[in-house]
């Protein structure tokens, strides 16, 4: 059958992500602090969007409307010209006044100094390899030993672990392996106590005898039954020993008070600083929601670029229409990432409200399905904007996400928060015996006695969770400092 071309019509249904559609998944996603970052972007990178004035002056008549998703034509305005004479006279040279010298200047004024960098006066912490190679330097004159303990410094990692092979720094430094082996000696008595250590056990020991009576148990306990005290056998310690629990455990409180990690009060601090997306006030008896849009400039369409469709070449109408197609885009999408942040936050305080009364004992479960069926919205756009999104309440400052989580069922019907219940392991193991520690199995018959339905490997799980240990771990577990 020969073959042959042919001209049909086919009707089908498909998903197409317009770009309004992206733009706007991708502004959903946002925190307070991004967005501004991309507004701003795009104020730079698009000449037809242009900032709204606070407060424009009335009568005045503005390029476009303010108000996001709509532009008005209108007719530009000249840009006044501001006149020198028109300033307020001061009876003197203000700038004179600051910058220049008096009349008559001094001979060291007189002299050419070159200033030095601002870039000096900025502060820097001190990090942990500063502060050895200052003790260093102090420490010796000997320029080979220098060599040696600034390749060993510069090995040591932010915990204060020397993380390279002895015969890697004697290759590197073409030095022998004892050498290598004294200077790191000397670089052990560096402050902090531990550092340049190769293993947790030989941090611990530099700092035990560092002191001129060191607990010769803890010594031996950390020279000989390292991996015992590793796993708690404290049991086991003592009768290796043929010693009393009770000093075991004194000389374990010994190393309790040690620093495992001696570079760690070097370690630089992230600080993570949050800027409240949305704010909740209570208002008498009921609450209020109020977004975050400081820093969030008001946009609108600049007329004067606007104005060349009406005139101008086809290449520069083909240009402000791609602009002004893209402006009024992001306008719409900031709308609408607004307006929806809006309603899913005012959803959150409907199904919160005793949380917000009374604290964590009464947050209740939640599941982005309750909160997108009661918005109209589907659960990827509820889990969309409440990623990377924080509000402040009564309560404190909480993520978004917070308020989404499982809950446990009780004897009447209703069900509790899991973070509910983890709060009350955490009190139960708090208040609990340090004798008779409560075992899994205890605590889920108390959470029953309380009207929970809760199985034991779920309090083992929150347990774990809270980063608590087991019963026959808390059991021995010395107290700590």
């Amino acid at each position: 059958m020969p073959a042959e071309t042919r001209l049909s019509l086919r009707q089908t249904q498909r998903m197409v992500m317009t770009p309004l559609l992206q733009q706007a998944i991708q502004l959903l996603q946002l925190s307070t602090l991004e967005l501004q970052e991309l507004v701003q972007k795009e104020l730079l990178e698009n000449p037809l969007l242009e900032e709204t004035p606070a407060d424009p002056p009335e009568g005045t008549a503005t390029s476009a409307e303010a108000i996001p998703g709509t532009v008005t034509p209108d007719v530009p305005q000249p840009t006044p010209t501001v006149d020198a004479t028109q300033t307020d006279a001061l009876p003197f040279d203000l700038t004179a006044a600051i910058f220049d010298y008096p009349e008559e200047p001094t001979l060291v004024q007189q002299e050419d100094r070159e200033e030095p960098p601002f870039e000096n006066f900025t502060s820097r912490a001190t990090t942990l390899a500063d502060h050895l190679d200052a003790q260093l330097r102090l420490a010796t004159n000997d320029a080979r030993v220098r060599v040696i303990g600034e390749a060993i410094i510069g090995n040591i990692d932010d915990d204060g672990y020397l993380r390279a092979e002895l015969a890697d720094i004697a290759q590197n430094t073409k030095a022998s392996v004892e050498d290598v082996e004294k200077v790191l000696s000397l670089v052990q008595s560096f402050d902090p106590l531990g550092i340049g250590a190769r293993t947790p056990q030989e941090c611990l020991l530099i700092q035990l005898r560092a002191d001129p009576l060191p607990d010769p148990v803890a010594v031996e306990i950390l020279e000989q039954h390292c991996e015992a005290l590793e796993r708690h056998g404290y049991t086991d310690i003592a009768k290796a020993l043929k010693l009393p629990l009770e000093r075991i455990m004194e000389a374990v409180e010994e190393i309790e008070a040690l620093e495992p990690k001696p570079g760690r009060k070097f370690a630089a601090s992230d600080a993570r600083y949050i800027t409240p997306d949305v704010f909740v006030h209570k208002m008498g008896d009921d609450y209020t929601v109020v977004l975050n849009e400081d820093g969030i400039p008001r946009l609108r369409v600049n007329a004067l670029y606007r104005s060349l469709l009406r005139g101008g070449g086809l290449e520069a109408k083909q240009y402000v229409e791609q602009k002004l197609r893209s402006a009024i885009w992001l306008i719409k999408s900031v709308h609408q990432r607004q307006r929806t942040l809006y309603r899913v936050t005012e959803s959150i305080v409907k199904f919160q409200r005793e949380f917000l009364d009374k604290g964590l004992a009464s947050l209740r479960p939640l599941s982005l399905r309750d909160v997108g069926e009661d918005v109209s919205m589907h659960e990827s756009t509820i889990s969309r904007v409440t990623t990377n999104k924080y509000v402040q309440t009564p309560q404190g400052l909480f993520e978004l996400k917070y308020f989404f989580h499982s809950g446990i069922a009780t004897g009447n019907g209703d069900r509790v928060s899991s973070l509910s219940v983890k709060k009350m392991i955490r009190d139960l193991l708090g208040g609990e015996d340090a004798g008779k520690p409560l075992s899994d199995q205890e605590i889920a018959d108390i959470l029953k006695g309380r009207g929970l339905i809760i199985a034991r490997r779920t309090v083992a799980k929150y347990r774990e969770e809270l980063g608590l240990s087991p019963s026959h771990r808390r059991r021995l577990a010395p107290k700590k400092r």
